[in-house]
């Protein structure tokens, strides 16, 4: 395509300095184009940690976030999920160690509904009880978190390591632990999703609903 065609698409188009949320210090993440406003909504823009912070040694933490709203010449953005890199994540297998994963869905105070997966590098092998024990350990904090924060908070202590670091402190007892990890946190919906699900639900009583035996 000729520079001049490329130059006629981009008429009537703007640029649009892309934004993280303020808990993210309104770091810039980008920028988007767009002929209007309405059409930067709902566009995801991904970085790593280590680009907000400018530490190198986070890089292998992945963030996306969601344009919901535009200004003048700015969109902002929601945080929609963090992920470890998976060559991060492979570094930290070892043979001969178990690895102890769990993928667990919650609410949390300002009712976001959100998925967390946790996971646990043992020293060394670790038996099928050990393993549920640390399993039930992430369950019980994890869930313990939700209850206790917003979902800005609890985004604050994943990306900040400190749920993961209340999980090895109470796991590490159960068995020698390496590392843990919040792996992936991902927002699944928002309070005005949740209502319109609740609205919509309809109530079966238990003598309706058929179980396999």
């Amino acid at each position: 395509m000729s520079e001049r065609s490329v130059s006629r698409q981009r008429q009537g188009k703007r640029w649009y300095t892309v934004l993280a949320p303020e808990q993210f210090d309104r770091a810039e993440l980008g920028e988007t184009m767009a002929e209007e406003p309405d059409q930067v909504i709902g566009r995801t823009v991904e970085t790593t940690l280590g680009e907000i912070t400018g530490d190198q040694g986070q890089d292998n933490i992945k963030l996306i976030f969601k344009i919901t709203d535009v200004g003048s010449d700015a969109a902002y953005t929601e945080f929609i999920q963090h992920e470890l890199t998976r060559d991060y994540l492979r570094s930290m297998v070892r043979r001969g160690a178990s690895k102890v994963d769990l993928h667990i869905t919650v609410r949390t105070t300002d009712d976001y509904r959100v998925r967390v997966s946790p996971v646990a590098f043992t020293t060394k092998k670790a038996d099928r009880s050990q393993e549920q024990a640390i399993r039930q350990i992430m369950i019980d904090l994890v869930q313990d978190a939700a209850e206790d924060r917003s979902f800005a908070e609890l985004v604050d202590s994943v990306v900040e390591g400190r749920l993961s670091s209340a999980i090895y402190g109470e796991a590490k007892t159960i068995y020698p632990l390496r590392r843990v990890e919040v792996q992936k946190l991902s927002l699944e919906a928002r309070p005005e999703e949740i209502a319109a699900e609740e609205e919509t639900s309809v109530d079966v009583d238990d003598e309706d609903v058929a179980v396999d035996e």
